[in-house]
């Protein structure tokens, strides 16, 4: 072993675009300026789906950056993304056990996506390599990459939520998922909170032998560690002041009319609270009648895993539950809510953060949440909005100086609006210089040096 000084192996369900990244953001900005940095390339799934799919990785590069894609079975895939991933394992991690889906046949899919993973990419590694693997799409990819014999070292980081141990033995599998993470040598979370429950279920349903953060496993010692992501802060902030920002924030504001403009952009997902913040919104309307006709709220929400039935359901309580909202507080010359399913670009995500002045982030759980990060930086240091956010988003352990929340009690969120909208200037640029400054020292540069620092290190 070279100690970390050969190539870096970036390993993540999808690949992401090389060539347009700041567009991409969060996990893309990141892995290139690392592959940049160390060289190397980025493994994954590249999109094509097909009953037959070529066997054949396919290879590709752009300004020295370098990508290895494979294809996937279509039922293979839909049964391992639709059906454990996101069935079984998103609403597992994210403490929805209602809404789990476990089902033998899907799991046995999401194995085979795995070793396939494992097959394309063991021919293509170096004795020096070091492997960085993302998410619970993959957790069981060391272990069946240690069992063709690749002995390199390999990290894993989880950029949801870990569950509570008493959670986790609800999933039918839970020993072997948990067998299958101790094949890491490095698994980073977000949170201290998730670094206790993995310990915790280490300890009492593996037995592994401790030392801090180092376990002892049958063939290695297994490291843990708190390394919450950033963002790329001055590519945010740029974005927002551009001229084509710098436009669209001034017609934004003009068609406002001086009203207090709310924004929430989320995935439409359950884990992201947004009946909850439909239902604390309304309690705000209710208690803040002379809020009526001086505020408005966007909420943008892309469909997310449209294909996932709990997501269908919770889709059409949201336009429900808009609708009544609407229908009960409007006036001709005032719509309270505005909500949205359609994707935007970073860009101008940016300008619409710019333009709002409190930021709307109410997770149930969240393993980090960047929307609240991005919302922070696009603001204007003289003039900045409020964020609001939810004491169970992984980010709320890093900005202190956000309106905390509990999401579970609308009338606290409601007071929370009414702070945020009636909060004087000098408060506001305090809290906005405290929050800018933590997401310069740790921004998204900082989280991929300090993860890969540790894991390239000897334990």
């Amino acid at each position: 072993m070279s100690g970390g000084k050969g190539r870096l192996i970036a390993v993540s369900n999808r690949v992401g675009p090389i060539r347009d990244t700041p567009q991409a953001g969060g996990l893309a900005v990141a892995l290139v300026d690392a592959l940049r940095e160390r060289g190397g390339l980025w493994f994954g799934f590249g999109g094509k789906l097909a009953a037959h799919p070529r066997e054949a990785v396919q290879l590709d590069s752009f300004e020295g950056l370098h990508t290895a894609t494979i294809e996937l079975n279509t039922a293979d895939y839909h049964s391992y993304y639709n059906g454990h991933a996101n069935g079984c394992l998103w609403p597992l991690f994210h403490f929805r056990p209602d809404l789990v889906h476990y089902r033998r046949d899907d799991y046995a899919a999401y194995l085979r996506i795995n070793q396939r993973f494992a097959d394309a990419l063991a021919p293509l590694l170096q004795d020096d390599d070091i492997l960085w693997i993302h998410d619970f799409h993959l957790i069981p990819l060391a272990s069946m990459l240690r069992a063709r014999g690749c002995r390199q070292r390999i990290g894993f980081y989880l950029h949801i939520p870990f569950p509570a141990l008493d959670l986790l033995l609800t999933l039918p599998n839970h020993l072997e998922l948990l067998q299958q993470l101790s094949a890491y040598d490095l698994i980073g979370v977000q949170t201290p909170v998730n670094l206790d429950r993995l310990h915790d279920c280490f300890t009492h349903l593996l037995g592994l032998p401790q030392d801090g953060n180092c376990w002892q496993t049958a063939t290695h010692t297994l490291r843990t560690g708190v390394f919450p992501v950033g963002i790329d802060v001055e590519t945010f902030e740029g974005f927002a002041t551009q001229p084509r920002a710098v436009r669209t924030v001034n017609r934004m504001r003009a068609e406002l009319r001086n009203r207090t403009q709310i924004i929430g952009v989320d995935r439409l997902d359950y884990a992201k609270g947004l009946l909850r913040r439909l239902e604390a919104y309304e309690r705000f309307l209710e208690q803040h009648p002379r809020a009526h006709g001086r505020v408005e709220y966007l909420q943008l929400a892309p469909v997310s895993r449209g294909e996932v039935g709990a997501y269908q359901d919770f889709r059409e309580q949201m336009e429900r539950d808009a609708a009544r909202i609407n229908g009960r507080y409007s006036r001709y010359d005032w719509t309270p809510l505005r909500y949205l399913n359609s994707p935007l670009s970073r860009a101008t995500l940016a300008a619409l953060y710019r333009a709002s002045a409190i930021g709307f982030v109410t997770p149930l759980r969240d393993g980090m949440n960047l929307v609240a990060k991005e919302y922070v930086a696009a603001q204007d240091p003289e003039d900045p909005g409020v964020l609001v956010l939810s004491l169970f988003a992984g980010a709320a352990h890093q900005m202190n100086a956000a309106v905390i929340a509990n999401p579970y009690d609308s009338d606290a969120v409601a007071d929370a609006l009414e702070t945020a909208r009636v909060m004087p200037l000098a408060e506001r640029r305090e809290r906005h210089a405290e929050l800018l400054k933590g997401l310069h020292d740790y921004d998204a540069r900082r989280w991929q040096h300090d993860y890969l620092d540790v894991l390239s290190q000897n334990p």
